[in-house]
């Protein structure tokens, strides 16, 4: 599943980025496009940004999944 996160910050061609209270440090090298402290990509396939999403797309997926997860049984199958 591929989860809207948010930038914290850059150094060398990577990004720590932060979802849920979850920080991790992922590669830019796949990104066709500049990204900067504060926007939110898509990270995939491990610890890859796979695309930027706009702002409001990312705030309204987190929203979605976090009322998914909160619901009784946590979206579980």
């Amino acid at each position: 599943m591929a989860i809207p996160s948010r930038i914290l910050s850059l150094e060398n061609g990577f990004a720590t980025v932060e979802c849920f209270g979850v920080e991790r440090v992922v590669s830019l090298m796949l990104l066709d496009e500049a990204v900067a402290v504060g926007d939110y990509v898509i990270v995939q396939s491990g610890s890859f940004a796979m695309e930027k999403v706009e702002k409001a797309a990312a705030l309204d997926s987190l929203a979605y999944l976090e009322t998914v997860l909160a619901a009784p049984g946590g979206g579980a199958a």
